[in-house]
């Protein structure tokens, strides 16, 4: 016999259904008319910001049209290897038809590329603390990755995942998925990644480059932050300041996944990364186990993202906003409950 609490279930269930069928057909219909299309994705790029929109861009162009991808950042050198990344461009192009933003939770997240610029015509995003900026929206927060999202709907789209697109989708859902390690994948994304093998792309390679080869600069540059680690009762934290860039020779502005590292240890119930950033701010990176979600600490400075892993862009001193966040994380845990706090964290 279905209970009220399951048909309700089935009933929202079938609502989201008809909202991203309808979804589809517009958006099949808006890619069809451009000719000219500009995607964006976020600064500091990760794996699915930069396989989104590599791979959303080769099936587009498979179709004959005409894709300009832009980070305000540029392509970070980790994902050179990837088909059209020499391409990517630090601006948007004055004349478009159809502006697509992918893998960002909010207007801000994007840089000021967009800035002068009309509302873009679509956003497509997986972050459940997303802000609709976009005239169209098409946000997953359950699905693991944005490239996971353009894995089931490029079809639905009319448009074609040909091996080079593959090859960009499966890193971003590999980047984000942590190599199918983070505790939200379920088993479509081990059937998405079995799909983007069929059409070409190379798992092994593809796994290596996103997750496991390491330059000498990056090895340093984790010693520095390795070096500075701090627990205080259920909470880790460590730092990376622009002195620490200078030293390892690492040239990137983002933490080269070191907050991957530190929420890997065992214990801490929230993993807190800060890097300062050129020009003043600081990057904040939280990690969490189950049942913390930490995208509620992000929101508090400005940020967003998932229930386990989170980020945000915090202007001021390293010294007094590394204070504030660990305030609040400590005020989360208590507001949790003391059987969360007061957990043998060596367990």
């Amino acid at each position: 016999m279905m209970t009220f609490r399951s048909w309700m279930k089935s009933i929202r269930t079938a609502l989201l259904i008809m909202t991203i069928n309808k979804l589809d057909d517009t958006i099949q219909q808006q890619i069809a008319a451009a000719q000219n299309l500009v995607i964006v994705g976020h600064i500091r790029p990760d794996g699915d910001a930069v396989g989104s929109m590599l791979g959303l861009a080769h099936a587009l162009r498979a179709s004959g049209k005409h894709v300009d991808c832009v980070l305000q950042d540029g392509m970070p050198e980790k994902y050179a290897f990837l088909p059209g990344a020499a391409e990517v461009m630090t601006s948007v192009p004055q004349e478009y038809d159809y502006l697509i933003v992918v893998d960002s939770s909010d207007i801000m997240r994007i840089g000021h590329v967009l800035d002068g610029l009309p509302a873009p015509d679509l956003v497509i995003d997986h972050h459940n603390t997303h802000d609709d900026f976009g005239k169209l929206e098409y946000v997953l927060p359950e699905v693991e990755a944005t490239a996971l999202i353009l894995v089931d709907s490029l079809p639905q789209w009319g448009l074609t995942i040909t091996r080079d697109a593959a090859t960009c989708l499966l890193t971003g859902l590999l980047s984000d998925t942590i190599g199918f390690r983070t505790g939200n994948t379920q088993p479509a994304a081990l059937r998405g990644a079995a799909d983007l093998m069929e059409k070409g792309a190379d798992f092994h390679d593809v796994y290596l480059k996103t997750l496991s080869d390491k330059t000498l600069a990056e090895a340093r540059y984790w010693g520095q932050g390795l070096s500075k680690i701090h627990q205080n009762d259920a909470i880790l934290w460590s730092l990376l300041t622009l002195n620490d860039r200078i030293v390892s020779s690492y040239q990137g502005n983002d933490d080269a996944d070191l907050i991957n590292i530190l929420s890997a240890i065992k214990g801490p119930l929230i993993t807190i990364l800060f890097v300062e950033q050129e020009g003043g701010g600081v990057k904040i990176s939280w990690r969490s186990v189950e049942g913390v979600d930490v995208s509620k600490l992000a929101r508090e400075f400005g940020g967003g993202g998932h229930k386990a892993a989170a980020g945000a862009d915090v202007e001021g001193n390293l010294q007094s906003i590394q204070e504030d966040v660990i305030i609040s994380a400590e005020r989360y845990l208590k507001e949790l409950g003391s059987n969360w706090v007061e957990r043998d964290t060596n367990e």
